[in-house]
């Protein structure tokens, strides 16, 4: 028999003691104001893969209970924003300084 889960992303909005973690779920199938109380997977301990609120993961439901499910997968970056590459400021320098050094060793 096959392993019936049904998964979902949501975005965690609060953690709570021993792993356990309420996740807003982001599906359209679902209501946007759903709650779930999930925990960590196994890997996810094993593998040390920290969970702070706000971060977007992939969570497991069971058809038979929709308000318990378990985390899966934390998808990198916050939800809404992507990584890219860091942006260098071009600083400009001061011609000001070197000038007055030149100047001086000229006299």
């Amino acid at each position: 028999m096959a392993k019936q889960v049904i998964q979902v992303n949501g975005i965690v909005a609060e953690c709570l003691p021993n792993t356990t973690f309420r996740v807003k779920l982001d599906d359209p199938n679902y209501p946007t104001d759903h709650e779930v109380l999930c925990h960590l997977s196994g890997k996810m301990r094993i593998n040390y893969i920290r969970i702070i609120p706000g971060d977007a993961v992939t969570v497991e439901l069971t058809p038979y209970d929709l308000y318990k499910g378990r985390i899966v997968f934390r998808h990198k970056g916050k939800p809404g924003t992507q990584a890219g590459p860091a942006i260098e400021e071009d600083i400009p320098e001061d011609s000001d300084s070197e000038e007055e050094i030149s100047d001086e060793d000229n006299n």
